[in-house]
């Protein structure tokens, strides 16, 4: 190791921009002074850094202006490891000397250390002096420029701060020396995060859990035993319905690289042993931070696999329907730059997208950024979150709740002790950090109507506009509980089928302006036998026609897999009105609609033997026709098993 440092010390001093040392004259005029200076050498060479930065400072207390002394002094700090003093060493040596295009790295350091400290015109003057030294190396060159543009943006955004207001969370959950990474359920009942006692190596990353308890978060515990160990476990995801878990793991016996993404599933309050996703979505580079979409079925995740555009960027997988996943895309550029990209967090409605990087400007090492997917599908250019939530210091995840109201994310605090500590913190969501839409849910059971048990069931949201699957989940096979995301703008259909039970469709309509509020509903299967019925709640006519609108699709598709899954089953479609218009024209209208619906399936190869229909016009109400809510739930199509 000292054989490398001594190396690196004297390429820097050799070559990084002091050449003027050996070949320029020393601005001391003290003979004293420059044979202390030339002393240090030799305790360099000897491997005395100590004592080489004692004569140093023996040198300038001799002369204080001597200048080199303090650039020598500074690469010493520097490749120690002392920041404080390399700043003080290099801003006194520099201001001490006329501009020199000989001095080109030492501009460009002092302009580092400035940008750290928030200094942001020093850093721009400086990096100025950098690149008015016409330097060689391109990348050095770019990330100046970038640089400087960052220095402008941070100098703007501190002047237009966002009210941002952070609380630290509860001490009980801020109970380790460090915790980051913070997740919800879509409902926030369950908040998860990774923790760490200490920062010594034996003490391990390790996942825990609080539940929320009214207002209040309980005692964090560990997530599972089946998922924490001996190894490191973190940067944990966690699905909307909180039912499939993923996060990082290093080192492992069955790792494929540095880090791994691992997967575990839930069932009552049991999770299962955790499986190496293994390919193609893990690589032999550091795969990491996952997020998960909110029926876990799509997967972002930072990586330095090859094939990127910089050093990590985030990257896409999705869940087949034979439960493997796709090869990763790169989300690209604007989301993705030359710098860093990383800790990716999907919002519940899949329309924004939080990570940090220090490859956009910003106010200076990680920022938090937004991106939105835009109508086109695309990724708009991303968003800085602005001060004060970013600082010149490296920012952690942020994390979004389902609705757009609460935040939480970790900020390092610095202790006496020198190392500090990092904390989770909650804030209320500023109007410029939302979601673009606002996001609620749908939880319940899946049960049988009549034995009132937990059924195990495919749970799927449809985009009835879209005719495409938004979500799928499965119910639990010991509680029947199920969660999906609901996002205002949307018409969805809610379909839930388990084997030998008949299916059953719901509605839900968020296309008006409304209060986005959650839904409890218990979903009631019937089992498959004679005699039991489900209303078609997703077919639609115009008022007084039996034409069956374009929105209808989804329903009629999926009755169609529900009738050749199950060959053997005859039914009967029948449609039913309310209690408006005469009882003559109630009658046709209902059976031409039940008819629609036949000739539709007949039509996608359904054969008529199967499949009969009848009209009961309005002597069928499931409701008395006293509202106009009852008589909407009495126009209605059902069917039935024969």
């Amino acid at each position: 190791m000292y054989k490398i440092l001594l190396a690196a010390l004297f390429l820097f001093l050799g070559t990084t921009g002091s050449g003027f040392c050996q070949t320029s004259p020393l601005s001391t005029s003290s003979t004293k002074a420059e044979r202390l200076y030339y002393k240090a050498d030799e305790y360099v060479k000897a491997r005395d850094f100590d004592r080489a930065l004692a004569t140093l400072a023996e040198a300038t207390s001799k002369d204080p202006n001597f200048a080199e002394a303090y650039l020598k002094a500074a690469n010493l700090h520097k490749m120690m490891g002392n920041k404080a003093a390399t700043f003080q060493n290099l801003e006194k040596g520099l201001q001490l000397l006329p501009y020199s295009a000989t001095l080109g790295n030492y501009y460009f350091e002092l302009a580092e250390l400035y940008f750290d400290q928030g200094k942001y015109q020093q850093a721009k003057e400086r990096y100025a002096d950098f690149l008015k030294a016409k330097p060689r190396k391109p990348a050095a060159v770019a990330w100046a420029k970038q640089q400087m543009a960052s220095a402008d943006f941070a100098e703007k955004a501190m002047q237009q701060p966002i009210d941002f207001k952070p609380v630290a969370l509860p001490q009980n959950i801020n109970s380790f020396r460090l915790q980051y990474f913070p997740y919800t359920t879509a409902d926030q009942r369950f908040f998860i995060y990774t923790a760490r006692v200490g920062i010594k190596p034996e003490q391990d990353e390790n996942i825990y859990v609080s539940q929320r308890k009214g207002d209040s978060w309980q005692a964090p515990v560990s997530i599972s035993d089946a998922i924490n160990s001996s190894a490191n476990e973190g940067a944990a995801t966690i699905s909307g319905d909180g039912k499939t878990l993923v996060f990082t793991s290093c080192n492992r016996p069955d790792s494929q690289g540095d880090c791994d993404l691992y997967i575990s599933f839930r069932t009552g309050d049991d999770w299962s042993k955790p499986k190496n996703i293994g390919n193609p979505v893990n690589s032999k580079a550091w795969d990491s931070q996952p997020s998960l979409s909110a029926d876990g079925r799509t997967l972002y995740f930072s990586s330095t696999r090859g094939g990127g555009v910089g050093k990590e960027d985030i990257w896409l997988t999705q869940l087949n329907e034979d439960g493997t996943w796709t090869k990763p895309v790169n989300l690209g550029e604007p989301v993705n730059s030359t710098g860093r990209d990383m800790a990716p967090s999907i919002h519940s409605s899949g329309s924004t997208l939080y990570f940090v990087s220090d490859g956009h400007p910003g106010m200076g090492g990680l920022d938090v950024f937004m991106a939105t997917r835009e109508a086109t599908k695309q990724w708009s250019a991303p968003k800085n979150l602005g001060y004060p939530l970013n600082t010149p210091a490296d920012e952690g995840s942020l994390f979004i709740t389902s609705d757009n109201k609460a935040g939480f994310y970790s900020r390092q605090i610095n202790s006496d002790d020198g190392y500090g500590t990092i904390q989770l913190y909650q804030f209320e969501v500023p109007q410029e950090w939302r979601s673009s839409v606002n996001s609620t849910y749908a939880q319940g059971r899946v049960l049988d109507i009549k034995t009132k048990k937990p059924v195990e069931a495919q749970v799927q949201l449809y985009d009835v506009e879209a005719d495409s699957l938004v979500q799928q989940v499965g119910s639990d096979k010991i509680s029947g509980e199920y969660t999906v995301v609901l996002t205002e703008g949307k018409q969805y259909a809610l379909y839930v089928s388990a084997p030998r039970y008949l299916m059953n469709s719901l509605s839900f309509d968020y296309t008006s302006k409304k209060a986005l509020t959650p839904v409890a509903l218990d979903v009631y299967l019937e089992p498959l036998e004679a005699g039991a019925a489900v209303v078609l709640h997703n077919l639609f006519f115009d008022s007084g026609n039996y034409d069956l609108k374009k929105n209808s699709k989804t329903e009629l598709d999926k009755l169609i897999a529900f009738l050749k899954l199950n060959g053997q089953v005859k039914v009967e479609i029948s449609g039913h009105t309310d209690d408006v218009g005469s009882d003559s024209d109630n009658l046709v209208l209902s059976e031409k609609r039940a008819k629609a619906v036949v000739d539709y399936l007949a039509a996608k190869g359904i054969s008529k033997n199967r499949i009969r229909y009848k009209g009961y016009g309005e002597t069928k109400p499931q409701k008395p026709n006293t509202s106009e809510e009852n008589r909407q739930q009495n126009r209605r199509i059902e069917m039935r098993v024969l």
